[in-house]
């Protein structure tokens, strides 16, 4: 069979083992670094596998594809293909599922710890000379703010938001889920959430971007939070109105916000979150499912995945 990896870049490669994924028997790969869109048609017209990261895959790339059997996309979620259209045609859709978990817990505790502590700021006072000049011992300008007994709102309630939340009973957090997006029913154990918001000192996202979850977090669901609350985003661009968020950090309607996410990456540098006058926000550049650790066990899946489908034992299918 014949596979293409269209963006292995996505990946970083040299810092990894992908020798049992290339060694896969019965399969010639052609891999390339990156695919422009340009590029698509010609790289999969003749492949039967596909793995691709971030290249989008639509309906017409795919009908073009005559002899394409199986799209694993090198990551979980899979809003870059056209899941109707790969049904339509008979082709296998399979992606990566909690191979990130553990490095998208810690990075996701690393920045609810950054903006509870002030982490930020306080290294910013130091920078500025402030701590130097000061004439007692400490600076209490930006003091931390204890998680012990706030309240945290996971969106999203899947491996990474059970995991998130795990760790904040460990801080004596009471834990709080909204219902699902999208959803008419509230099961018992979840919450509306309109009330999560306005109940949450810390808001956690860790849904997948879908046309129930996309914008849900605007100006009106901003402006139900408290204002010394924060908000953090691991999950995908979009789900947050960007504008929205950086007029709320503007205004002081919530205390700070940290992102791993765009919906634009890379951004612009006219994206409304890089300027300069956005306060309490801490950007991260996606980088949250990104250990050494976490690429890893995504390349043993992905070797998993072509294994099966080469073998006929189709694993980690996400379309019917």
């Amino acid at each position: 069979m014949r596979a293409v990896m269209l963006d292995a870049a996505s990946l970083r490669p040299e810092q990894l083992d992908l020798a049992a994924l290339y060694n896969v028997e019965g399969v010639d790969w052609q891999v390339y670094e990156s695919t422009l869109p340009g590029e698509i048609d010609e790289r999969i017209a003749q492949a039967h596998i596909v793995l691709t990261n971030k290249v989008v895959i639509g309906a017409e790339a795919i009908a073009r594809a005559e002899q394409l059997r199986l799209i694993s996309v090198m990551a979980t979620g899979t809003n870059n293909i056209d899941l109707a259209a790969a049904s339509k045609q008979g082709i296998v859709v399979c992606n990566a599922q909690s191979y990130s978990m553990p490095s998208l817990m810690q990075h996701t505790w690393m920045l609810i710890l950054a903006l509870a502590g002030k982490v930020v700021l306080m290294q910013e006072q130091v920078r500025e000379g402030a701590w130097q000049q000061a004439s007692q011992f400490c600076l209490l300008d930006h003091s931390a703010v204890e998680l012990s007994g706030k309240v945290l709102g996971v969106i999203g309630f899947g491996d990474s938001g059970r995991a998130v939340a795990a760790i904040a009973e460990a801080f004596g957090m009471k834990v709080l889920v909204a219902q699902r997006p999208g959803s008419e029913h509230c099961p018992d154990g979840r919450v509306p959430l309109e009330v999560l918001l306005r109940e949450s000192d810390v808001v956690s996202i860790h849904c997948p971007l879908t046309e129930h979850s996309a914008g849900l977090i605007a100006s009106a669901e901003l402006a139900l939070m408290k204002a010394g609350a924060f908000i953090v985003n691991t999950a995908r661009g979009g789900i947050i109105d960007e504008c929205a968020l950086a007029e709320a950090l503007r205004e002081g309607e919530i205390a700070g916000a940290a992102l791993d996410v765009l919906s634009t990456e890379p951004p612009p540098a006219n994206h409304p979150l890089l300027a300069a006058d956005v306060p309490n926000l801490i950007l991260t550049p996606h980088s949250a499912w990104g250990s050494i650790e976490s690429r890893q066990r995504l390349v043993d899946q992905l070797c998993a995945v072509v294994e099966g489908f080469v073998a006929g034992n189709i694993v980690q299918q996400v379309n019917a």
